[in-house]
């Protein structure tokens, strides 16, 4: 909920964002960042570096984990055991990390995805998301059919998002959104190692 707050008050907030938001380093660079793709930085949030490349990692990735977690809601009423303690450590991870690119956006001054975006339009060809058969398919499966479809699925789904996390690597601007990046690459490899044994 807003409320009123004093000048100052407001102005070290908006610090403390920019400051966490930017990798809490040294020597950020005020107004736009350097590259190609380069983004003009609003005076709110001056001192952010990103990119073109760092806004379009945190939105498309933004829908790709929203995705991620609503397959593994799936799984409560539909897995195995194996199943469900894997679904249940995906969304633990990555609704956190929904929260913090969401941030990035609102700091950078960048729109955030709508609920719901995902199945349909540009955020419909992201590497290995689901289209809306695919999530009914594996809606409509139990017990292990269930689980193999999962898995199968969110393997895909994994390997999609460590291709938008390295591209993230490779073109970004942002310290804070590179070092997410190179979190979700390792931790998602991890998984999906863990997911071809359980198959």
């Amino acid at each position: 909920m807003k409320r009123m707050m004093p000048r100052c008050a407001v102005m070290g907030a908006a610090l403390v964002l920019t400051f966490a938001v930017a990798g809490c380093g040294g020597g950020h660079t005020s107004g736009h960042s350097a590259g190609s793709g380069a983004t003009s930085v609003s005076p709110a949030v001056s001192g952010a570096v990103f990119n073109e490349t760092d806004v379009a990692f945190a939105q498309h990735m933004v829908v790709h984990h929203r995705q991620a977690i609503e397959m593994s809601a799936l799984a409560p009423e539909r897995g195995g055991t194996e199943v469900k303690e894997l679904a249940a450590s995906i969304s633990a991870a990555q609704g956190p990390e929904i929260a913090t690119m969401t941030g990035f956006l609102a700091a950078w001054g960048q729109p955030a995805p709508a609920e719901g975006a995902g199945h349909g339009g540009e955020h419909a060809t992201m590497p290995g998301m689901m289209s809306g058969a695919d999530m009914a398919k594996l809606a409509a499966s139990t017990g292990p059919a269930f689980d193999e479809l999962f898995l199968t699925m969110m393997i895909d789904h994994h390997t999609g998002a460590i291709t938008m996390a390295r591209g993230e690597i490779d073109g970004g601007a942002n310290p804070a959104a590179k070092a997410l990046a190179s979190k979700i690459v390792a931790d998602q490899q991890s998984e999906i190692a863990e997911m071809q044994a359980m198959r």
